[in-house]
């Protein structure tokens, strides 16, 4: 693909979460980036794409400029140790590349969870970014657009984006079918660990629940995940009202015998029905809670099941969806070569009619009203004929990857550097 189009991405596979954390930009911050990108460093086409799992820049620029752009990404985020983050990020240099890998980004192919489908709707935000901020050329509008309607055919042709395929979605799926007949469920996380800070970022994403309430040994933990979701906090200390309160209580509590006794659940006197779902290795939730009047229990092994089938069936599509972004790569492609003859047609446009104006200047002195209206007709027509043929030889030159030794005869015989600097 003949494009400067290059990446830069920081993401899981090579970055642990520590580094990622320190460089993760919010959307203020992305949009403060992409001005600097745009109007410091000269770049074009920008994409700033930044999530849990990743941090990645999409430009245009005929040099790498890769060094440049993680140490301005450091600078940003008030960093003087960026330049030995470096290793840590894939440098993609060729359009091939760059374009491949935004594809399998956005359709979630390169996701933590195949089928993710968050990322498609944070790449939109991202290309939204970038288009208010005009830093997106003719090039990302035609990549980005590509991107979605290859999204849409994953999501109607295929099964990749079927079921919850992370333990913390299928929570999240397994919560919304039990509550369904509860009008507002109060839902309770206690234990914020990996898991329980996903089920509240999935809880806050959903829209069935606005009470949820969050608790957390270390209350710092908490505090910061209830700012970033928009949740209640509740002490430690101050947990049993708060088991009382809940219609669902999902546990996510790091240590090695149970938290949640028989003892502790019979005392919350359960009148109709409380669920409560264990998200933790080992179990924090006794065996014999299920015993409990009212109380229904789902473990890890009930949604981890529910999420590997959902992921197999999504590892079963992924040949398909493989398929139909080699059929959109293909389309873009030849796009991206006919784009690369577009400055010749216009300059052949632009010197033919300077020729014809020339003529009909010349001609129309001594013609009538009839004959110059008939003049212009003609010659207008025999232009349009005459681009008409070279422009479709052109593109049928793109498409055998053949075009530079056409475009170089054409610019002799339509002699357009002379008419293009007569024309400007």
């Amino acid at each position: 693909m003949s494009h400067p189009f290059k990446a830069v991405s920081l993401s899981f596979k090579k970055a642990p979460l520590a580094i990622r954390e320190l460089l993760s930009l919010d959307e203020a911050a992305c949009r403060r980036f992409l001005h600097t990108l745009h109007h410091d460093l000269g770049l074009s086409d920008l994409l700033v794409l930044s999530t849990c799992n990743r941090t990645e820049v999409y430009y245009a620029a005929d040099d790498d400029r890769s060094r440049e752009i993680i140490l301005a990404l450091g600078d940003l985020k008030g960093r003087t140790d960026t330049g030995s983050f470096i290793p840590y990020f894939d440098l993609l240099t060729t359009a091939e590349e760059a374009v491949q890998h935004l594809f399998e980004v956005a359709m979630g192919l390169d996701a933590q969870v195949v089928g993710d489908l968050q990322i498609s709707n944070q790449v939109k935000m991202a290309y939204q970014w970038s288009a208010d901020a005009d830093a997106a050329g003719p090039f990302l509008h035609r990549l980005l657009h590509t991107v979605f309607f290859t999204n849409k055919r994953v999501q109607t042709e295929t099964s990749f984006r079927d079921g919850a395929a992370s333990v913390s979605y299928a929570a999240l799926e397994l919560i919304e079918e039990l509550t369904a007949d509860v009008a507002n469920p109060r839902v309770l996380v206690v234990g914020l660990g990996e898991i329980g800070a996903d089920v509240c970022r999935h809880l806050a994403a959903s829209k069935a629940f606005s009470d949820i309430t969050i608790c957390n040994r270390t209350r710092a933990k908490a505090e910061e995940l209830a700012e970033e979701c928009g949740m209640r906090i509740v002490d430690f200390e101050n947990l049993v009202p708060a088991l009382k309160d809940a219609d669902v209580i999902i546990s996510s509590i790091n240590r090695a015998e149970p938290f949640f006794t028989k003892d502790l659940v019979e005392n919350l006197d359960v009148l109709s029905f409380k669920f409560l779902i264990d998200l933790s290795v080992p179990r924090s939730i006794a065996a014999d809670v299920e015993h409990v009047p009212g109380v229904l229990v789902y473990n890890i092994d009930a949604i981890q099941s529910k999420a590997s089938a959902a992921l197999e069936m999504r590892l079963a599509a992924v040949p398909q969806v493989r398929a139909i972004i080699a059929e959109s790569l293909s389309g873009l492609s030849e796009w991206a070569k006919e784009m690369m003859v577009s400055p010749i047609i216009q300059k052949m446009k632009a010197g033919l009619e300077q020729l014809r104006q020339e003529e009909l200047d010349r001609y129309q002195k001594k013609a009538t009203p009839a004959e110059s209206k008939l003049l212009d007709e003609a010659t207008r027509s025999l232009m349009q004929k005459i681009l008409k043929q070279h422009v479709l030889q052109l593109k049928a030159a793109c498409k055998r990857d053949d075009a530079g030794q056409l475009v170089e005869m054409l610019g002799e015989l339509f002699d357009l550097e002379k008419q293009g600097s007569a024309v400007a």
